[in-house]
């Protein structure tokens, strides 16, 4: 993602020569649905964050819902069931609860990680709590811990909402890796690009066959292209051919291409690279910034965790200091910027649950005050410069004017 109208947009993409080279085989193969590119994703893409299981779908979104759908099947949940999610997350997030026809129930998020806090979740578990969807915003993981233990005494499941997130870990395990299943994206401006694309990953066998069963109209998965053998013995080749088009459940087209697995591919390649630029870039923000820390917080690392900085969260904490006034200021000058998702406040969950900020009062301050700018490997050490130098100017033009 880039845009010629900014010199720092908050997302970027390049093709490679992998990259490239990897179109082109899928070209030559004559195979370009799900087969052998997306199954060589889906193993190490789950390997790399602790889990047995990877499948491949065409949206993080997808990723959420089918993950949701999944539980509720396993589980016999019942509609109008409540699931938690934090009271700032990207919209997705509650969306995919409402469209399982379950109810979301928001819980206020931690001050300075900006993800769920856990001293808040206990007061929202009633008892038709059945799930827990903590998300790792902007880049870090969540309190990991603390909603492990909370779901064990609780008895209810847990779905990461990773989409933020990836190749990081908490406490010494990957995000990913705590949950009953865990939703990533690939979409434009996040850690891997594909375009568009997400990925479940789980360690339950019986869960990643009904994803894949979810992600395919509801398809008996006892034949996945790329993956079950072609040529099997008599007796199993027989029941292959009776069963594949067998559909055992209500699904969805939510499957992903060759074309996205050969991109998502080379940019594994390339993981800690674009990972390691991203934080050395968002070390020389907080530099940059620093003198401003007054007026702006900026990003907090959980000492038990790594932050990824899929992008760098800012917010304006002097009262005093409009928010508006500064992201046009830098907006106007080819900084791009987005607010750090407001979801409660989002008129079309206004018209669902009423006014909620009131009983939400950090979500309530990082949607009046909260913005992020790009953190992204296509950065350069001069548009970094350059960036600081339009916040210096800001602060100065503020300081005589």
């Amino acid at each position: 993602m880039s845009s010629s109208r900014f010199r720092v947009p908050v997302g970027f993409y390049k093709a490679t020569p992998k990259e490239r080279a990897g179109i082109l085989r899928v070209l030559a193969s004559g195979q370009i649905s799900p087969g052998p590119a997306v199954c060589a994703f889906e193993e190490r893409f789950a390997r790399m964050h602790g889990c047995a299981y990877g499948v491949m779908l065409n949206s993080g979104t997808s990723a959420l819902r089918i993950a949701l759908a999944c539980l509720k099947e396993m589980h016999h949940w019942k509609d109008g069931d409540e699931v938690l999610v934090p009271a700032v997350t990207f919209v997705a997030t509650a969306n995919v609860v409402l469209q399982n026809g379950l109810t979301p129930v928001f819980v206020d998020i931690d001050k300075r990680t900006y993800n769920i806090n856990p001293v808040e979740i206990e007061k929202h578990i009633t008892r038709r709590t059945r799930a827990i969807i903590p998300v790792h915003l902007f880049g870090q993981p969540c309190d990991m811990a603390s909603v492990a233990r909370i779901a064990r005494k609780r008895h209810i499941r847990v779905i990461e909402d990773s989409c933020e997130s990836m190749f990081v870990g908490y406490r010494g395990k990957s995000v990913g890796s705590f949950g009953d299943i865990a939703c990533f994206s690939t979409y434009a401006a996040h850690l891997l690009n594909t375009g568009v694309g997400g990925v479940a990953v789980t360690n339950n066998k019986t869960i990643a066959i009904m994803l894949r069963s979810l992600a395919n109209h509801g398809r008996d998965a006892v034949y996945i292209p790329g993956r079950t053998p072609v040529r099997a013995n008599k007796k199993t080749a027989s029941m292959i051919i009776a069963r594949r088009f067998r559909f055992v459940r209500l699904g969805y087209s939510f499957r992903a291409t060759e074309f996205q697995a050969a991109l998502g591919l080379a940019q594994l390649e390339q993981k800690d690279k674009m990972l390691s630029r991203r934080q050395a870039i968002a070390r020389l923000i907080s530099r940059g910034l620093a003198p401003y820390a007054d007026h702006l917080q900026l990003p907090y690392t959980d000492p038990n965790a790594e932050h990824a900085f899929m992008m760098y969260p800012i917010v304006v904490k002097n009262p005093r200091m409009s928010k508006k006034r500064l992201v046009e200021y830098l907006e106007r000058r080819g900084i791009e910027t987005r607010d750090m998702l407001p979801l409660i406040n989002q008129p079309v969950y206004v018209k669902h649950f009423g006014n909620l900020e009131k009983k939400y009062p950090v979500a309530r301050w990082i949607n009046n005050k909260g913005f992020y700018v790009g953190c992204h490997h296509g950065l350069t050490n001069g548009d970094v410069r350059y960036m600081l130098d339009v916040f210096v100017s800001y602060f100065l033009k503020k300081r005589h004017s």
